[in-house]
């Protein structure tokens, strides 16, 4: 329920020096202008925080407008609406009740410390497929975490079609000749709004780490990609990212159409003969309608958002210099079948198919993934490609740069997800994270209240925010942390966390080497076409092991 309190006196109670506790809840005058949230604690919250104009009418499908400073005081003590998105297609672990949703929908949250000063900025941006997800979220509450001396901010952003959309028409409209990255322009404009705002609340705008899940580590990639974000964070966190293909906009590349050719094929599903009929469109009937056509967003290679592959900048050293704590989980693809080729009628099928598509690699191949096991390693293989690949790449690629990064894997279970055979699923270690171990959605595997489970999220509260004060992950009553460095080290989280060297001995060096003949071929994308799924593989390329 939303609630709106008396503003009072408040106004006349505020310090010139932030925040002031007013009867009715903290008033803080920031740049943007004036807001009262609540107290909670020894926590000053505040909620859906308006960073850019509302992108409805002629600002649908145009990078977001700063606002103005407002007059008067704002109440920030209810979270904005989600984002327009589609309904569920059915009910999984992921699955809750919508929560509500409007065209208007660019907020962000803060929680802060009521007496911080210089506090470190933990910046969350949840995941969800470009699709789907909501600062809102009851287990993204930024309470423990805040708790922890850090400030919790978590953002909406355009999702779907709204967010990501590309056009020959739009581009057209564009002074740069570009469309589509609606959405990560959001992010970019988020963080805008914190560099010049947080100072207010008693954040350090030098010290901000950005942070996601899934599409929300997709989106940390995109930012460290983009020359449009330096100075605007100054650390990175990937829980389960992928550095899968990006579309070109404007040319087919790797096997893939271009972005404005995707954006085409959605206006000609809807019947729309120009951008003016698209901006009519009631914005939950065209994100249904693009749903339905198969329309799947991505961030598009434009030359200016994001000027090349994400593989191919962090290749060059273009990526944003800091620290990265990046990682994943064993059963990542447990609950995300969706994503793995059905197994074969045998395991001699099996080989046969894999020796066939990966050629002079198939001998590695079936080593890491072999066909005696071809479920488990029907799952593996995606995972790999995936999402193991793609962490122990970014904190590679930090480390090559001189920079201290650290890897995870996320192993743990608990006898509600494991009887579900859905050990260390995609996004489980979420409610760990954010201590949020009873906030989780109604279908997700119960975690039970036992001292070792509170005894681990309060560890891994504890890396995570360290990580984001000083660059390093420590934690009290827990191994420290080492980072990747020579020997591969990296950190298992199983029943508690553990310091291991050499994860998955060879998964790296095959999916690099996929990965590479795919991008020098140009003709194939490298993301979940692999394994059983996998198109011949490209002749070994000079360059690619």
């Amino acid at each position: 329920m939303i609630k709106f309190h008396l503003l009072g006196l408040a106004a006349a109670c505020c310090l010139a020096v932030g925040t002031a506790q007013a009867a009715t809840g903290p008033v803080v005058d920031a740049p943007a202008g004036k807001l009262q949230g609540k107290t909670d604690g020894d926590l000053n919250v505040f909620k859906g925080i308006p960073f850019a104009k509302p992108p409805v009418g002629p600002l649908r499908w145009k990078p977001p407008e700063p606002l103005a400073r407002w007059d008067g005081v704002k109440q920030a003590t209810a979270f904005g609406p989600a984002c327009i998105q589609p309904s569920p297609a059915g009910k999984s672990v992921y699955w809750d009740n919508p929560p509500p949703q409007s065209e208007d929908c660019l907020t962000l949250n803060i929680w802060a410390p009521a007496h911080a000063k210089n506090a470190p900025v933990f910046f969350w941006i949840y995941g969800g497929a470009l699709w789907n997800g909501a600062s809102s979220d009851p287990m993204y509450d930024g309470e423990k975490l805040a708790e922890r001396g850090v400030i919790v901010v978590s953002i909406n952003y355009r999702l779907g079609v709204l967010g990501w959309l590309a056009t020959p028409q739009l581009s057209a409209e564009s002074p740069d000749g570009i469309s589509g990255n609606y959405g990560l322009l959001d992010q970019i404009q988020a963080l805008e709004w914190v560099k010049q705002n947080i100072g207010a609340f008693g954040g350090d705008a030098g010290n901000v780490t950005i942070a996601g899940e899934s599409a929300g580590a997709l989106s940390v990639m995109y930012l460290m990609s983009s020359p449009m974000t330096h100075g605007l964070f100054a650390k990175a966190i990937s829980e389960s990212g992928y550095m899968v293909t990006v579309p070109d906009l404007k040319t087919p590349a790797h096997g893939m159409p271009s972005s404005e050719r995707m954006g085409q094929a959605v206006m000609a599903a809807v019947k729309a003969p120009d951008m003016a009929a698209m901006r009519a469109m009631d914005p939950k009937t065209l994100t249904a309608a693009a749903a339905a056509a198969h329309y799947f967003p991505f961030g598009a290679v434009d030359g200016e958002v994001l000027p090349e592959q994400p593989v191919t900048a962090f290749d060059k050293g273009d990526q944003a210099h800091v620290p990265v704590l990046a990682g994943f989980n064993q059963g990542e693809i447990r609950s995300l079948m969706v994503l793995a080729p059905p197994p074969p009628a045998s395991a001699a099928d099996y080989e046969k198919t894999i020796r066939a598509k990966y050629g002079d690699l198939a001998d590695e191949f079936l080593k890491l993934y072999p066909a005696s096991d071809m479920k488990e390693s029907i799952i593996e293989t995606t995972r790999d490609a995936l999402y193991s690949w793609s962490a122990e790449r970014m904190v590679r690629k930090q480390t090559a740069l001189g920079i201290p990064s650290y890897l995870y894997m996320w192993d743990h279970g608990y006898p509600a997800m494991d009887d579900a055979g859905l050990h260390a699923f995609h996004a489980s270690e979420l409610p760990f994270v954010f201590g949020t171990t009873g906030a989780t959605p109604p279908l997700w595997p119960k975690i039970p209240p036992f001292p070792k489970e509170r005894a681990l999220s309060s560890a891994m509260m504890d890396y995570w925010t360290s990580f984001a004060r000083s660059g390093t992950p420590t934690a009290e009553n827990a191994p420290d942390w080492p980072a990747f460095d020579g020997d591969g080290a990296y950190m298992h989280f199983t029943d508690a966390p553990h310091p291991a060297t050499d994860l998955l001995p060879g998964m790296y060096t095959l999916n690099e080497a996929v990965m590479c003949r795919r991008l020098a071929a140009g003709t194939q994308p490298w993301n979940w076409n692999v394994g059983l799924a996998a198109p011949p593989l490209p002749a070994k390329t000079e360059g690619c092991d």
